[in-house]
């Protein structure tokens, strides 16, 4: 199998009205307010110390290790974000100051290159003894990818040489040769980062260990973890593991055996991600159609309509098809994450649209969400309903928050946005030979080298608001006669696509589409345009047929209704029994939700009346301007409950309202209050 590859970020320049505001803050807000969350700088914000711990290791400051287990990762992360960063803005402060970081863990690493805090520091001789908690391995994996990001952003090899030198002893540690341990990460990571190592050093050892870590996992008479838990003094970190399940760290079963989605979300599609790469490395058509049934079953049974995915509190974990709650799920912002780069891995092996509408979904709605507008707060856990008072400490819902926070003790969704949104160019743009696939549909510019040559692609969109992107090709890669071919995905929620080609003089939509006709074919969710000459292919989706009537919305000059995509009402399956008799409002890839700040108290009184069309208005002072939606509803009137009345005979009564609602992903960013993105539907 041959997969398509993605643009380096050095050669793509992002221009975005949506996404300009969020990458901007991951250079002028997010990284340095999160250098300073690791150096326990924010007052009020909850300890890190993750700093101080490599300086304690390093012998240049004096204290204990404080911190999770994998407190290092946050570190890790920070630095790839870092390396993104500086891979399409050059800054010469930023860039110093991650080399102070990486020269730190270069200070702090041992004589055989070991570093981690935690266990230089508290537990020196337990290295690599507690796989199921340690997390050792899933430290290092972040390391290496940030290593990796370094080295390709700067042209620097320093961290990338200190973590060859952790990846040499691990593959001198474990393996299936004799006087090497049969161990296996406890919590997936590590995988896909050697496999990284791999494509940028060409050392074939750690593809080989990557793959040894995939193939051993689940099989066996016993299964490791638990005959690691029984050694004699065996350490317990994590309190609540101690009634461990093989389930919760994917073991239950061999790789390739496995046909559900099971235990710790992160975990597992951080594991997939692994799977998806190795199966294109070795051309395991076994291991990647086990990559397939699982993505199904997330995307058909277990995962929310914002793209989160682990429903249950307890444990992080998925739980069974169709268990979606809304009020006290967990959907991880990394789990989101970790969904979206499996989707980009499956995408680029397969050349499938819907693996790009399953990325796209998760990026717009539960990635956003993590953070607010300002760059300086967080959400860990993302509800689809949320009442602030029911958020209580030991409780159902004690992991829910009702307002994004400064920082966490466990910190990894924060830094992980951040190095997500730095790296966004990577999601946008991929090629093979003489193909550019266009995955998502983001303003700029992009340098692409295909086989005849290398093309200058410019992307210009209004996207997500409009249907309509422009997509400029030129150079040498289309002037040498040579067929180039562009590929441009076509949504899911899309009805269909019409297509004007440059030169031809006819504007209106039927003509454009019968002037691309013979250069034009459909596969797998992606309209392929034969590029015979330079200039500016003019791409309009199309909404659905049989939706409400469009014409009848109404716009506040933001859009013309020609050209915005169609809002319209989403049902879930009967069988998922949070959502049945309940509709949901989305408008192309944004999922909208209410707000008490617009529709007052008790948002489960509300009813959605999808008889009458959903109005459409934009809002300029919500997240730097945004379409915000209007529906007809009914709400249960209070009358004859005054008193505190708990119980009643007497008939519901209700009163006609509008129901106001705004993208999911801007949530929480005028106070604290409820949310729900579901509601009941009026029949």
């Amino acid at each position: 199998m041959r997969k398509a590859k993605t643009v380096e970020l050095k050669n793509i320049k992002i221009c975005d009205g949506f996404w300009d505001k969020y990458r901007k803050l991951v250079r002028e807000e997010i990284l340095d307010y999160q250098w300073d969350a690791m150096n326990d700088r924010i007052e009020g914000a909850a300890k890190s110390h993750c700093i101080e711990n490599f300086r304690i290791a390093a012998g240049e400051s004096r204290g204990e290790f404080y911190g999770a287990v994998f407190q290092d990762s946050d570190a890790a992360k920070w630095l790839e974000a870092a390396a993104y960063s500086l891979a399409e803005h050059p800054d010469e402060e930023l860039e110093k100051r991650a080399d102070g970081l990486i020269d730190l863990i270069g200070r702090a690493q041992r004589p055989d290159g070991y570093f981690n805090t935690y266990f230089i520091l508290k537990e020196p001789e337990k290295r690599f003894t507690n796989l199921r908690e340690g997390h050792e391995l899933y430290t290092l994996g972040h390391m290496i990818e940030a290593a990796v990001a370094y080295c390709q952003s700067t042209g620097k090899r320093k961290f990338l040489d200190i973590v060859r030198r952790m990846a040499d002893l691990v593959d001198a540690t474990f393996g299936p040769q004799e006087g090497k341990r049969q161990g296996m990460p406890g919590h997936q990571e590590i995988e896909l980062a050697l496999v990284k190592l791999y494509d940028v050093t060409g050392e074939r050892r750690y593809l080989e260990l990557a793959k040894y870590f995939i193939d051993v996992r689940g099989t066996g008479k016993e299964n490791y973890f638990l005959e690691e838990m029984k050694r004699p003094g065996q350490p317990r970190i994590f309190p609540e593991l101690d009634d461990y399940r093989p389930e919760y760290s994917q073991s239950h079963l061999p790789v390739r055996e496995q046909k559900t989605a099971e235990g710790h979300a992160v975990r597992a599609v951080y594991m997939y991600c692994a799977m998806a790469d190795l199966a294109e490395k070795y051309d395991d058509k076994e291991l990647l159609t086990a990559c397939e049934t699982l993505m199904d079953n997330i995307v058909t049974k277990r995962m929310y309509v914002t793209g989160g995915i682990g429903s249950s509190g307890i444990l992080e974990r998925f739980t069974t098809d169709y268990d979606l709650p809304n009020g006290f799920n967990y959907s991880e912002s990394c789990a989101s994450i970790g969904l979206a780069l499996f989707a980009r891995r499956m995408l680029l092996i397969t050349k499938d649209g819907k693996y790009a509408d399953i990325m796209e979904r998760a990026l717009y709605n539960t990635v956003l969400a993590g953070i607010s507008q300002d760059g300086k707060r967080f959400f860990y856990v993302n509800p689809l309903e949320v009442w602030p008072p029911a958020c209580m400490e030991r409780t159902s819902r004690e992991h829910v928050k009702s307002i994004r926070q400064k920082w966490f003790g466990v910190a990894c969704c924060p830094a992980n946005i951040s190095r997500t949104l730095a790296s966004l160019g990577e999601y946008i743009y991929s090629y093979d030979g003489n193909t550019v696939y266009i995955n998502l549909f983001v303003s700029g510019t992009a340098l692409i080298p295909l086989e005849s040559g290398q093309v200058q692609i410019s992307m210009h969109t209004d996207f997500p608001w409009k249907r309509k992107v422009e997509i400029e090709v030129k150079g040498a890669g289309v002037s040498s006669g040579a067929a180039v071919t562009l590929a441009v995905r076509v949504p899911g929620y899309a009805g269909g696509v019409m297509v004007l080609c440059p030169g031809d003089d006819k504007t209106d939509e039927d003509s454009g589409r019968e002037a691309c006709g013979e250069t034009m074919r459909k596969e797998k969710g992606y309209v392929y345009i034969s590029c015979d000459r330079e200039g500016t292919y003019v791409v309009q989706f199309e909404n659905r047929p049989g939706e409400a009537d469009f014409k009848s919305l109404l716009y506040s000059g933001a859009c013309d209704a020609a050209l915005c995509f169609e809002p319209r009402f989403l049902r879930a399956n009967p069988e998922v029994r949070e959502d049945a008799g309940k509709v949901c409002v989305v408008c192309g890839p944004l999922v909208f939700a209410a707000e008490e700040t617009d529709n007052g108290k008790n948002l489960s009184a509300l009813y959605i009346d999808t008889s009458k069309p959903i109005r459409s208005r934009w809002e300029e002072t919500l997240a730097g301007g945004t379409m915000v939606l209007e529906v007809s509803g009914k709400r249960i009137s209070q009358d004859g409950w005054d008193g505190g009345r708990l119980y009643s005979d007497m008939r519901m009564k209700l009163e006609d309202t509008t129901i106001t609602l705004v993208p999911y992903a801007y949530w929480n960013n005028r106070g604290e209050g409820e949310m729900a993105v579901w509601m009941k539907e009026l029949v």
